[in-house]
């Protein structure tokens, strides 16, 4: 049967789509997708619990990337993104409050921030994260960074990761040498660094090491969040090709990320 000219000119949406938002609206959206996972599913203890939201004064600074589910028409994924000049006018990186990163922002090149990268719950599995690190990876390389930096996160306890195993379990090659290890601000206490296995490395920072990232450091206890935080480092320039064009495929036509109407 030979198709109407009507059939033929209306295409199928993409089911998941990825870009920046910049109206108020959709962060917010963000924002109470950040709450869900951070406080409802982590337990993180947050100051705008009230709100039902998670947000700080570093959200302002930033650019917010999401996942959208355009058949249920809502947020599924997210990332913020803080870039070197971003982070002047804030006046530190996030990750500055958990870490000294004296010897890494010594290093030549342009940095960008990812922080507070979540998923929904019924989404998890694949398909959301490739799509978030998509763009990640182009937003990075058209922005023309060198490194990715930023906090890998580990939840302890009988449902979570022991932080010990989780070492145990990182390849040689992506343990960062002495000369750009990043310090905490606050060790781990000895009772939450379990020595028994659990569950192998967190999908996130298994995400990350596949890239070619290194783990800078010991971990970092928030109590707020209830997690540990290893310091996480990527040079771009490690991306192995296969990645890059894996990640990249669905952006190599339009050669851009595109940014939300307000």
């Amino acid at each position: 049967m030979k198709k109407s000219d009507a059939e033929i000119l209306i295409k199928p949406a993409k089911k998941l789509d990825c870009f920046l938002a910049d109206s108020e609206a959709l962060i917010k959206e963000a924002q109470a997708l950040r709450y869900r996972v951070f406080a409802t599913e982590m337990g993180a203890k947050l100051k705008t619990e009230a709100e039902g939201l998670d947000y700080d004064e570093v959200d302002s600074y930033c650019d917010h990337l999401i996942v959208y589910d355009n058949v249920n028409n809502k947020i599924v994924g997210y990332t913020r993104l803080l870039n070197e000049s971003q982070a002047k006018r804030l006046g530190r990186f996030y990750s500055q409050d958990e870490f000294n990163l004296d010897q890494i922002l010594a290093l030549p090149g342009r940095f960008l921030e990812i922080g507070r990268t979540c998923i929904d719950p019924d989404y998890r599995g694949g398909a959301v994260l490739t799509t978030l690190w998509s763009a990640l990876v182009q937003y990075a390389m058209e922005g023309g960074f060198n490194y990715l930096l930023g906090c890998a996160s580990i939840t302890p306890g009988p449902s979570g990761f022991a932080v010990d195993a989780v070492y145990r379990n990182i390849d040689a090659k992506n343990i960062a040498p002495a000369s750009i290890q990043a310090k905490p601000t606050i060790p781990v206490p000895g009772a939450l660094r379990c020595k028994r296995d659990e569950s192998g490395i967190p999908p996130l920072l298994k995400a990350y090491l596949r890239f070619g990232a290194l783990v800078c450091s010991e971990p970092y206890w928030d109590k707020d969040f209830n997690c540990m935080d290893l310091f996480v480092l990527l040079p771009l320039d490690q991306l192995k090709d296969r990645y890059s064009k894996h990640y990249m495929r669905d952006y190599q036509a339009t050669n851009e990320i595109k940014t939300a109407s307000a």
